[in-house]
């Protein structure tokens, strides 16, 4: 207990000198933000869109992901170092502001916030349609309306009370993929589907192109989304110069694991992929889940997967966008109502509140394919600017470069991160430009107004060499 304490006046010292104080409750470990960090991904993200990434990846889904993990693991390890450097809330807003330009780190912010907004309406729309898909004739609407109410309220309460939720979604998470396991491979061993364990999920040597590669990357980068949302609870966990970098990269490494698994046996329990109609496709992985375990087993994973993503996921992205608007807020970029945090529980209430009912509209407005489409842009962008700042606040700024390793670090690895996600920007449908766009253009309008012209900036910035 003491030594949490001494932790936590450490951390406070440290946010102070970047001109914050300390106002949100900091009582997270290192375990706590690893298991925020897998929640937020989803073990079982697969389950969702796992006949889409099956079709377009030409039955490589695991190569797939495999590939999404590498070409994202650079962008991580840009927030690992940011992480490390400025161990605030705000995330990639906070990271390009301190290590580039304060102007550009607001619209690095409000980019993300994009992307921050759609994910919640994407992930009601998901339950919503499984919620129908396992009580036919229920209200679709009923659904929403119920489980943003919940993530909303929990998300007013706090962290603690979060965590608590978590630690019961996680273990019921793990039981289902160790079943899916067992069942899966018992399937297979006695001859169903492919009737055998081989490479044709991870490797097809004629069909892997450079093409092919992007349209994975592009795929795959949708459920590794969430692994950014640890560092906006740098001011709710201990020692977070260490932790939040930490907590990412276990909590990749986790998420790429169980994610290989799982991909791998649902192609070969299902290895007939080209034949599938569109209804199959939406929704492949359970009706693999029948194959192998009956009608019982399909419902199972259907409520399991209702559960997780319904709470757990929705919950930890409505969590990271409220936490992302507070460091916004507070520095006036936004309106600063945004930066208030609740008298009782010491959570940003207002950005919580503001995600849901923002969830509310867009999932009456757009589908789920629209939100799909739109969901990755925001982000994407945002982590390229990360990229540049981590090269230019290290390798320019405190010319960090005279060994190798600081040269593979803060040169080579940020210009790979963002010679990727151009790369992927390339692929982009045209409606997802259109929104991309006109977002930033928005953006760009509201920074002016903002700063008058671009010649302030927030309070806090009189700190910016500290």
């Amino acid at each position: 207990m003491a030594e949490n304490k001494t932790a936590a006046k450490g951390a406070n010292a440290s946010l102070e000198q970047f001109g914050y104080k300390q106002e949100l409750r900091r009582g997270l470990g290192l375990w706590d933000v690893v298991l925020y960090g897998v929640l937020f991904m989803v073990i079982i993200a697969p389950h969702s869109i796992w006949g889409l990434v099956q079709q377009q990846g030409l039955g490589m889904s695991t190569l797939v992901y495999l590939v999404g993990f590498v070409a994202i693991g650079f962008t991580a390890l840009s927030y690992v170092r940011m992480s490390k450097r400025f161990p605030i809330a705000g995330s990639v807003y906070s990271y390009v502001q301190r290590g580039l330009n304060p102007h550009v780190g607001f619209m690095s912010g409000w980019m993300i916030l994009l992307d921050y907004c759609i994910t919640p309406a994407l992930l009601y729309t998901m339950v919503a349609n499984w919620g129908v898909m396992l009580v036919p004739g229920s209200p679709w609407w009923l659904w929403v309306i119920v489980f943003v109410a919940f993530n909303t309220f929990v998300n007013i309460r706090g962290v603690s009370m979060t965590r608590g939720v978590d630690f019961v979604i996680f273990a019921v998470e793990i039981v289902a993929v160790i079943a899916f396991v067992a069942l899966g491979c018992n399937f297979i061993m006695g001859g169903g589907g492919a009737g055998e364990f081989n490479m044709d999920p991870i490797w097809q040597p004629e069909v892997v192109t450079p093409t092919f590669i992007a349209a994975g990357i592009s795929i795959a980068a949708l459920n590794f989304l969430g692994f950014d949302g640890i560092s906006t609870l740098a001011e709710e966990t201990r020692e977070p110069e260490k932790n939040i970098g930490r907590g990412i990269m276990i909590a990749l490494g986790i998420i790429i694991v169980c994610f290989s698994v799982q991909t791998y046996l649902a192609s070969l329990i299902q290895p007939d992929w080209a034949s599938w109609t569109e209804e199959h496709a939406n929704n492949a992985f359970f009706y693999g889940c029948q194959l192998i375990g009956g009608d019982i087993f399909m419902k199972i994973m259907l409520v399991v997967n209702i559960v997780a993503v319904g709470i757990a996921n929705i919950m930890n992205a409505q969590l990271a966008a409220s936490r992302l608007l507070f460091s916004m807020g507070r520095d006036g970029v936004i309106p600063r109502i945004f930066g208030k945090v609740h008298p009782k529980f010491k959570t940003p209430w207002v950005g919580s509140i503001f995600i849901g009912v923002v969830a509310l509209i867009l999932v009456g407005i757009l589908g789920m394919a629209d939100l799909a489409t739109l969901v990755n842009f925001g982000a994407l962008f945002s982590f390229i600017l990360l990229n540049f700042a981590t090269f230019w606040f290290f390798f320019v700024k405190e010319k960090q470069r005279k060994s190798f390793g600081d040269i593979v670090k803060y040169l080579i690895c940020p210009w790979i991160g963002i010679a990727i996600l151009a790369y992927v920007f390339a692929g982009f449908q045209p409606m997802t430009w259109a929104m991309g766009v006109t977002w930033f253009v928005i953006g760009m309008i509201v920074a002016a107004v903002k700063s008058k012209g671009f010649k302030e900036v927030p309070e806090a910035f009189k700190h910016l060499d500290a």
